[in-house]
């Protein structure tokens, strides 16, 4: 990828926040509730990344500090209206966008991220983009392994354990999760804001913020990023340090044919597998392969921290191997080395959210697939009716994901070496039944031993929770008779339904894969 050096000027983070999401900030002087009538309803109802869903909420809060969350909560419980959540709007499912919401709380408008010396830790609003978040922890020449994608808000991708393109290096973003501050609701119907870290009161609280996902318990405000080791003395050594350069480049996948395609996913899948132990040094290294329908367009794209010193032999020696018996070869697009700032910036997946309509499936892998679950793969993806946006993808996990205890987040798939997510996308409604379809027995058929599902055993990990599927709760797809939950938390599921009792007892917050309140 060519690279245009550029600039993000933003005046603050609640401007970034802002125009990313293109809502005016002259109209945060505005009254924080907007009505059907008002102007700015079908924008906010229509910004979730999954367009199959639309809500009708009969107003929609739109906070710009932490007790103006409280209020609009205590106003939702106390008129009997299903609350729902909007962080960055990037949800995968139906949690928010469906016709049982009555009140939306949009975060939008918060989006501040600021040292705060009184926790000695960074806080960060939970509307904040992950690219403006990237941007202003630069600013301190530290930063997070967070996702990719720019666009994502902080409030469900930290809540869901969050990963990216630094996590084989520095663990899960809940790996630095020092504090969370969340507006929750008690037996009475009082909306409180409750603070919760490491070394304070409400520790549960926090641990289940650390994979349990977004929506369950209450409103997060805002998150305190600290990592461990540090005592926050000194903001330029609370989190990682940035790397200073990065090596990226694009290679475009021919798999001109069955063999090929199985040649090459295998190899891919045995390089990672390989090379996932903490202290490997191929963890400088995140490669996502990509691979569309009717295999057009297919590419991996390479990522590499170039302070390694080895860093191009590195990058030869990942070629060569995944490379390896594969006819016709990889085309390699030029190797490029830019400052760290600038890879996000130019290559990190870009704000906007397209408006697809979405049916996403996703696993962890513990082991790589076998030959069959490979050719089962190709007969889906090859398939030309499926041209468009939709997409096969593995993500590179390990490393230093995997140096945590699976008990010690309630993000537990803490021993795989990758993630793969089944990516169905169109434009048109007309289209939904035979993509949604695709992508369910493409899953069923690759998890066929295990009932449809990637049961955790020795070769699955589970499912990722931020990338939901309400399949696994459903008897029709999911035959293993193992329950959905035990695929997202595993071992962790109960003490996340104890927090859930604590600390949401009326189950204001609830949607169709909520702890303790799903169903089945």
């Amino acid at each position: 990828m060519l690279f245009s050096r550029r600039r993000l000027l933003i005046a603050s983070a609640v401007g970034a926040a802002a125009s990313m999401l293109r809502l005016p900030l002259a109209r945060a002087t505005e009254p924080a509730v907007v009505r059907p009538a008002d102007p700015d309803y079908a924008m906010l109802t229509q910004r979730g990344y999954n367009r199959r869903w639309t809500a009708h909420p009969q107003r929609i809060h739109v906070p710009t500090t932490t007790e103006e969350i409280r209020a609009a909560v205590e106003t939702c419980v106390r008129d009997g209206l299903r609350i729902a959540v909007r962080s960055g709007g990037h949800g995968f499912d139906d949690f928010v966008d469906n016709d049982r919401t009555q009140a939306i709380i949009d975060l939008n408008r918060m989006g501040a991220v600021h040292w705060d010396d009184t926790h000695r830790a960074f806080s960060v609003d939970a509307g904040t983009p992950l690219g403006a978040l990237y941007e202003r922890l630069n600013g301190f020449g530290v930063t997070i392994p967070a996702g990719i994608c720019k666009g994502v808000g902080a409030g469900g991708h930290i809540a869901g354990g969050g990963y990216g393109p630094l996590s084989r290096q520095l663990g899960l973003m809940v790996d630095h999760l020092y504090g969370v501050e969340v507006i929750t609701v008690g037996k009475d119907g009082a909306a409180t804001i409750v603070l919760a870290t490491k070394d304070g009161p409400n520790a549960d609280l926090l641990w289940a913020h650390t994979g349990g996902g977004g929506g369950n318990f209450g409103v997060v405000s805002r998150f305190l990023l600290r990592s461990p080791g540090s005592d926050g003395s000194d903001p330029t050594r609370a989190l990682p340090k940035s790397p200073g350069s990065m090596l990226n480049t694009r290679l475009i996948l021919p798999m001109a044919n069955e063999e090929s395609f199985v040649r090459l996913l295998g190899n891919y899948l045995a390089f990672f597998e390989q090379h996932s132990a903490p202290d490997d040094r191929f963890t400088a290294l995140y490669a996502p392969l990509m691979i569309k329908p009717g295999i057009v367009d297919s590419e991996i794209l390479v990522l590499l921290d170039a302070d390694r010193p080895d860093a191009h032999a590195m990058f030869d020696e990942f070629v060569t191997a995944i490379s390896a018996g594969v006819d016709p070869a990889l085309v390699q697009l030029p190797l490029q080395q830019a400052s760290y700032a600038d890879t996000v910036a130019n290559v990190y997946y870009a704000a906007g959210m397209p408006g697809f309509r979405v049916k996403a499936k996703s696993a962890y892998l513990r082991k790589s697939y076998t030959t069959e679950q490979l050719r089962i793969l190709y007969r889906y993806i090859a398939d030309p009716r499926f041209l468009g946006e939709s997409q096969l993808e593995f993500m590179p996990f390990g490393g230093a994901t995997n140096t945590v205890a699976a008990a010690a987040t309630a993000a537990p798939a803490r021993d795989s070496f990758m993630k793969m997510l089944i990516h169905a996308a169109w434009r048109l409604p007309g289209d939904d039944e035979r993509f949604v379809t695709w992508a369910r027995k493409m899953y069923r058929d690759v998890y066929a031993e295990t009932g449809g599902v990637p049961v955790p055993n020795a070769v699955n990990g589970g499912s990722y929770i931020n990338y939901p599927d309400p399949d696994l709760a459903d008897a029709s797809w999911n035959t293993s008779g193992v329950p959905w939950h035990e695929l997202y938390y595993g071992a962790n599921y109960a003490r996340l339904c104890a927090v859930k009792a604590q600390w949401d007892p009326n189950n204001v917050f609830q949607h169709s894969l909520s702890i303790g309140w799903a169903q089945g």
